[in-house]
Formats: structure tokens, sequence, C-alpha cells
């Protein structure tokens, strides 16, 4: 699973698709979420998740 801030949230898509061949899924982060969870591309605070 890669979490996602609006800046990077290609980068990510591309990862999941090069990694598992397949669509990824695409999710908005609730607010409470959001505030506890970073991007794993940079250090601002994630607005996707993006999984298999």
């Amino acid at each position: 699973m890669e979490f996602a801030c609006d800046e990077h949230i290609e980068v990510a898509m591309d990862v999941v698709v090069d990694e598992y061949e397949a669509a990824p899924i695409i999710e908005k982060l609730n607010e409470a979420d959001q505030l506890s969870t970073t991007c794993s591309y940079c250090k601002k605070p994630a607005v996707y998740s993006i999984t298999k």
C-alpha cells in the first residue's frame, strides 16, 4: 500500500501498476487518517491510499 499527497499521486499509481501489473485502487483518506498518515514520497500529509 502506498500513501500519496496531491503532488505524488501519479508516482504512487505508477509504482503500484509496475509492481502488480494491475489497475490501482485509489481511495481518498478521511480527515482523521490524513492527520496521522504521511505521503510515501515526502513528509506532507497523505490524501490518498493506493493499493492493488
